[in-house]
């Protein structure tokens, strides 16, 4: 970046990721990129603003480039994930920003699909002057979703459990119970409107009757796709869920042995059924895929669902960000095969008691707090609870 004020580079990086996190939860299975057209004639001066739009299209850089108009030629833009440069359903990107004369491209991360990842040598090949790496670290987690669908055919998975003072999550025979106050309630949906789709057991689903919509004021929109881990389809079609199965969409991951008129009843109700195979047992044993050791887990169900294969059926319909609420044999299932890429501890200033249920299947707390694969940024305190936010190391 010779030649470069490096202090504005990052300030407009700062922009365009601010921009970006707009679309998370809203453009998959594209990645929410952010985009800013800046022309540095004496005093720097922004022409032009884009993120990617709900659906995934149109992209972040021919938004702010037609925003920019005549105005980006000469002009620099910054895009926080490399351009794309293949025809999907729209021309690519590195077409239009050569169309419309800009100078350089400041990008803070390269994108890791091969088929786009060639942008930036294409762009550099017409005589515009490329940099990488302004705001990688943050371009990184806003990327997470689309890197780890691209690397690992899955979605990024973001674990969220309530506990109590005593590492609780529900009253005894599984009762749900308030453990944090509204302003903590409110972040949890707004959480939801971050991800592509939230994911529950069946466990949960009839313990809680949820309706796992987004529900901050104006936002109803913004809900993910609901999802049920539910190995035998035994959701009750009289369900909140159920009732509202076509808007947000419902989706259902059973086992291969559901029964089919469950099934159809469901379907004929707007519910879409997966079938993926299922682990017999209390205690079952998850394999890794790398060939890996299995590893165990305990569930009090007749039969649990392999979490790989549930991940790969949401990757394969293009989620890419996927926030976890229970329950704790959900879990606990997700911890045992190192599924988790994010957690966040939401911690309530009550105990529940002895007899409450534990945050984590036959596993304590400390299984996901003390975990190598897990480090932790810092606790929040929010009212009279607290926030502790944990991510891959």
């Amino acid at each position: 970046m010779a030649g470069h004020n490096a202090l504005l580079d990052q300030r407009f990086m700062s922009l365009a990721l601010a921009l970006g996190r707009r679309g998370l939860g809203n453009t998959w299975p594209n990645p929410a990129v952010g985009a800013v057209v800046v022309r540095h004639d004496g005093e720097p001066v922004i022409v032009g603003r884009g993120w990617t739009q709900p659906g995934g299209r149109p992209h972040a850089e021919t938004e702010a480039l037609r925003r920019a108009g005549a105005a980006a030629r000469g002009a620099t833009l910054y895009a926080t994930l490399e351009p794309c440069s293949h025809h999907g359903r729209t021309p690519p990107c590195t077409d239009a920003i050569m169309a419309a004369g800009i100078t350089r491209v400041v990008s803070a991360i390269e994108d890791p699909n091969a088929l786009a990842g060639r942008g930036h040598a294409l762009l550099r090949a017409s005589g515009i002057v490329v940099d990488v790496g302004v705001g990688a670290a943050e371009a990184r987690r806003a990327h997470a979703g689309h890197i780890r669908s691209v690397c690992d055919h899955r979605p990024h998975v973001s674990l969220k459990l309530a506990v109590s003072a005593d590492g609780k999550v529900a009253l005894a025979g599984r009762k749900p119970v308030a453990i944090t106050g509204e302003p903590v309630r409110a972040r949890v949906h707004l959480m939801r409107a971050m991800n592509d789709a939230i994911l529950i057991g069946i466990g949960t689903a009839l313990a809680d009757d949820p309706q796992l919509t987004c529900r901050l004021p104006g936002m109803a929109s913004r809900s993910p796709v609901r999802v049920v881990l539910d190995a035998d389809l035994r959701l009750p079609v009289a369900s909140a869920l159920v009732r509202s199965a076509r808007e947000p969409p419902l989706w259902v991951i059973a086992g291969e042995t559901a029964p089919t008129e469950v099934e159809a009843v469901l379907a004929a109700r707007g519910v879409e059924v997966f079938r993926i195979p299922g682990v017999r047992g209390q205690a079952s044993g998850v394999r890794r895929e790398d060939g890996g050791a299995a590893r165990t887990f305990l569930t009090p169900d007749s039969r649990f669902l392999i979490p790989e294969a549930a991940l790969r059926v949401l990757a394969g319909r293009g989620i890419t960000r996927l926030m976890v609420e229970g329950g704790p044999t959900v879990a606990a299932a997700l911890l045992a095969a190192d599924l988790v890429d994010e957690a966040v501890l939401l911690r309530g200033p009550s105990p529940i008691g002895a007899d409450g249920i534990d945050a984590l299947e036959a596993m304590p707390l400390t299984a996901l707090t003390d975990s190598p694969q897990l480090r932790s940024l810092g606790i929040e305190t929010v009212g009279a609870d607290t926030i502790e936010t944990f991510e891959r190391t």
